[in-house]
Parts: structure tokens; C-alpha cells; sequence
């Protein structure tokens, strides 16, 4: 029997939602600016009851704060799994940049930072191609005269050094979009597909899609995008802000998308802040359709059809 699916996922303070997936399990962090202990991690079986595991940034040396930058710190983490590795990739914006940290099991222990070299801007996210070799990516530019662009680069993460040059790959779907970022790489059925935030985070916000068929590009942006935003629903929606996301391949072959969203109550007010959001992706001539059917963000979703053992599949080392 298939689950609700209750929106918000996550309510309250949990902006910035990466989620992936082991097995039959998933992982979900979010951001935590200038919060100690830093990057809530939480697991799922099910994606709707989830259970938070621990921390990834636990220890003071992993998470170096200014205490008068409320919201510094930590700014959008992106978890990833690969080969027996959890990788949670991160900026620290006050401190030392854009960083990777690493663990065998994600309850922790997570190891102590690896800072990036020469890796501009925020919001870093990682992939693996099918060659095995790795990559980058994340925001550049944005200065006087400067577009904003997300750009690319092949990643060694034994050393945790950048390799090759640096591309810049796309600007976001809009002309001179605002705050391109967030940026997530995908690979379905041959092509490679980056996603993006761009709008900013309050009411205008929303995500964007483009894909190309070599990783370094040229990408093509989709001609229905945004995939998600609710800005045009105007300033008495349910939900707004929607933005930031990820998405997941489930088992049987579905996909949802996790993401940030706020209910404003009172007039346009969001005490709650960013929370983490869901909802159902269907792929449609090549492009994902996010909330198929309404093309609105729903406070309940029927969920998938999966177990929902208490026993993580991850085994003990």
C-alpha cells in the first residue's frame, strides 16, 4: 500500500533540502547557516516518515562560525553516495569556502573538511559520471558587469583538488536570470541534465532545467521552463517560494523532487521560514513535469509503494 505524501516534508527551518538514495534508503540534508551543531541529516525508507540521524557537521573543527553572522555559515549542502562513500559537499561562507566532507556510515563520524582549491562561490554539488571520473559544480560571477553563471569542473576527490579547466555551462533559463545557482547534475537516458534555482529565494523564486548530450555542453534550455514555481499564483498562495531542489530516482523507476517552500500567513509573513517540500516528477518527451497535472504545489501527494523497514540496509561495518 502506497503513503501520504504531507507537505511540508520537513516543517519549519530546513532550507535547502539534497536528497539521495542507498538501496532502499534515502538521505536528506538541509542547510543550517550559523546554527552549531550544522547540516541536519535525515532518513527515510518510505519518503514520508523521516527520522533525523545525527549531524554531518558535529565537531567545531568541521564547522568553524562567525556568531555575529546569523545567516552565514553553512549555505546549501548536497549529499551524494558513491562506491561505499557518503559525500556531503557544502559552502562555508564566513570560513574557508566550499569544502567536502566524507563518511562510510551517514550517522557519522564524518571526517574533518577537505577545502576546495580555487572553487568560486556557493552552492557546490557533486556527480559521477559513468567513466567513474568526477565533477564539480557550482556559481561564479555575479560582480559589477558580471553575469552569474553556473559553471563545471572535473573533480579528483582522493586528492580533493580540481582538475582541468573550469567551464562555465549556463546562466539559467531567464535573460540575465537573477541569481543563478544550486546547481544539480543528472544524467537520464544519455543526456545530462543541470538544474538550477534561480529568482532569488523569496517570492520569485523557481527551478529551471536545460540539459546537453556532452557534460561540458552546450545546454539547452527547456522551452517549459521553470519545472517549479509558484510566483505566478500571486501573493495570496498557500505555499510560495518554491525553489532550490533535488531530485531522486526511486527503485520501480519514478522520481520526486525535494525542495525549499514557505507558507506565508497573516498578509505575506513567513515566521516558519524555508521548509522542505515534495512532490511527484514524471518525465515527459525528454523533461521532467514536476506536480504532474496541476502544475501547483499540493499539500498532500499519494505516495510510492515501498517498504518500510525500520532496519537501514546500509551494513555494519
Amino acid at each position: 500500500m502506497s503513503v501520504t505524501l504531507q507537505n511540508p516534508l520537513l516543517p519549519g527551518f530546513y532550507p535547502d533540502p539534497s536528497i539521495c538514495r542507498v538501496g532502499d534508503d534515502f538521505y536528506m540534508v538541509t542547510s543550517s547557516f550559523s546554527y552549531y551543531p550544522g547540516v541536519p541529516i535525515f532518513h527515510s525508507r518510505d519518503l514520508a516518515h523521516w527520522e533525523q540521524i545525527g549531524h554531518v557537521l558535529d565537531r567545531p573543527e568541521q564547522l568553524p562560525l562567525d556568531p555575529y553572522a546569523i545567516s552565514g555559515g553553512i549555505f546549501a549542502p548536497t549529499i551524494r553516495y558513491h562506491e561505499g562513500l557518503f559525500y556531503m559537499i557544502t559552502t562555508n561562507v564566513n570560513h574557508g569556502g566550499n569544502f567536502i566532507v566524507t563518511a562510510e556510515r551517514p550517522e557519522g563520524p564524518w571526517s574533518d573538511p577537505h577545502w576546495i582549491a580555487g572553487a568560486e562561490g556557493i552552492d557546490p554539488s557533486l556527480f559521477w559520471d559513468d567513466d567513474g571520473r568526477a565533477y564539480y559544480t557550482g556559481t561564479c560571477g555575479g560582480g559589477p558587469g558580471e553575469r552569474q553563471m553556473i559553471w563545471l569542473s572535473e573533480i579528483d576527490l582522493v586528492k580533493f583538488e580540481l582538475v582541468g579547466e573550469k567551464t562555465k555551462i549556463w546562466g539559467g533559463a531567464m535573460e540575465n536570470a537573477a541569481w543563478p545557482e544550486a546547481p544539480h547534475l543528472y544524467k537520464v537516458n544519455g543526456y545530462y541534465y543541470l538544474m538550477i534555482a534561480e529568482g532569488g529565494t523569496e517570492h520569485f523564486h523557481s527551478e529551471t532545467i536545460a540539459r546537453a548530450k556532452q557534460i561540458t555542453g552546450p545546454y539547452e534550455s527547456y522551452r517549459g521552463n521553470p519545472i517549479l514555481t509558484q510566483r505566478h499564483l500571486g501573493m495570496k498562495a498557500a505555499i510560495a517560494n518554491t525553489g532550490h531542489a533535488d531530485l531522486v530516482e526511486l527503485q520501480d523507476g519514478s522520481w520526486y523532487i525535494v525542495f525549499l517552500a514557505s507558507r506565508p500567513y497573516g498578509g505575506y509573513h513567513k515566521n516558519l521560514g524555508r521548509e522542505t517540500f515534495i512532490a511527484p516528477v514524471v518525465w515527459e518527451e525528454g523533461w521532467p513535469i514536476v506536480s504532474p497535472g496541476t502544475g501547483r504545489i499540493e499539500f498532500t501527494y499519494e505516495g510510492p509503494d515501498l517498504p518500510a523497514f525500520a532496519v537501514k540496509s546500509i551494513p555494519e561495518k
